[in-house]
């Protein structure tokens, strides 16, 4: 194949389903990738079990996407969580509902789908072209490649789509590269910032040494207004997890505004202060306070361990203090982990750059799917249907777009 109608920079899904959209439009498509291969970050992400998207009432998942809620609900009501799943369904990696409402594929990984997919746009007439780095246009308006083997390469479609991805995890290929190009163009872009990361705590050597790696289980986080029940995981340099992923966002504006942030966790959210508290009024005679918070709080050791931490000194004796405590122990966090860390990208190129059908208004012929956008969601297969989402959405944009100048 000579020129491309479309040429797709990123195979990521969102540039993928897009080149399956397009394809089936009867469009010649070619995808390239930096990597030798596509999808290393899905592929990455399913290893523990892929999260397609959420079973929550549509509006609900709507909400999870805070201010970027305004222009990603056409697309997402577009391509919504049933069309994902029938999506998936149709390439054989049949879905199925978790006990959280989370969607996963049956064989829990993204490996099965994704050769399933590639095999489909194979078949579809789609090229692939690995180990090729976008270094921007030439002079003619062509788009330019840096081969991995060496050389280089242009090439001229009548329509682009980028779908580079934010940066985090770069090792996988997407790494913000992209920013100082586009902004070479007037393209406005908000920060590339960490999402769904982990943040630092001050824990004693102790706790470092004893507790990095455990899990605390069947909490509550809070912060700034908003409650999440869920789990966390200390490690050695602070604290991770979907619970404290759900609260990222404003923990890290909030730190990097004031240097720090105090994050609420109660430990027995299943139970009331006064239940507590009269639980805890039961301690037998000469009962150690760690067997003590065992028994009648039902505190598990890293529990314990981070009540003590919060307290910075001796835990109180009286029922109603130490209930107090277990139910709303603050624990200072002083950072966020690096891009490198984070699951996710929050910030990318600004909502007021792109118009209706994806497309930059400053650049015309150029559209835009995926992480590179500015928005952020919390885990629970929300990062996933909105990359598709969008990536669907571009692909409509691109269809119309070469139907009208045909």
């Amino acid at each position: 194949m000579s020129e491309p109608d479309v040429a797709i920079i990123g195979a990521g899904p969102a540039g993928l389903i897009a080149a399956e959209r397009l394809a089936l439009a009867g469009h010649t498509v070619a995808i390239y990738e930096r990597m030798t291969s596509p999808a290393r970050k899905f592929l990455l992400a399913g290893r523990g079990g892929l999260n397609l998207t959420h079973s929550e009432p549509l509006d609900v998942l709507l909400g999870r996407y805070g201010e970027a809620r305004t222009w990603l609900e056409s697309a997402i009501r577009t391509f919504p969580p049933k069309a994902l799943r029938d999506w998936a369904d149709g390439l054989g990696a049949e879905s199925f509902v978790g006990s959280s409402g989370r969607v996963f594929p049956k064989a829990m990984k993204a490996s099965p789908l994704l050769r399933a997919w590639l095999a489909r746009l194979d078949g579809l007439g789609v090229e692939l072209h690995a180990g090729r780095l976008w270094t921007g246009w030439d002079g003619s308006g062509a788009l330019r490649f840096t081969l991995r083997a060496g050389g280089a390469e242009t090439v001229k479609p009548r329509a682009t789509l980028l779908a580079l991805g934010g940066a985090s995890w770069p090792r996988l290929g997407a790494d913000g590269s992209w920013v100082e190009l586009l902004e070479q163009k007037g393209i406005a872009i908000a920060p590339l910032r960490p999402a769904n990361a982990g943040f630092t705590v001050a824990w004693s050597a102790l706790m470092r040494e004893r507790f990095a790696g455990q899990p605390l289980k069947r909490i509550a986080l809070s912060f700034a207004g908003q409650r999440v029940l869920g789990e966390a995981m200390i490690d050695a340099g602070g604290i991770e997890g979907g619970a404290v992923y759900a609260l990222s966002g404003p923990l890290r504006e909030a730190i990097a505004r004031e240097g720090g942030a105090i994050l609420a966790i109660d430990l027995r959210p299943d139970l009331t202060k006064p239940e507590l508290a009269k639980r805890l009024a039961k301690r037998r005679a000469g009962e150690t306070l760690s067997n003590h918070l065992r028994k009648a709080a039902g505190l598990s050791p890293v529990a314990a361990a981070v009540l003590r931490e919060a307290a910075n000194g001796p835990l109180p004796a009286e029922p109603e203090a130490l209930a107090k405590l277990i139910k709303a122990t603050s624990l200072r966090l002083t950072g966020m982990a690096s891009l490198a860390r984070a699951i996710s990208t929050a910030g990318g190129i600004r909502a007021e750059e792109i118009d209706a059908n994806f497309m930059l208004n400053r650049l015309p012929g150029i559209f835009i799917a995926g992480e590179m956008i500015d928005w952020e969601a919390p885990t629970g297969g929300y990062l996933l249907q909105a990359c598709f989402a969008t990536g669907v959405a571009a692909a409509e944009g691109i269809g119309r777009r070469l139907s009208s100048a045909a």
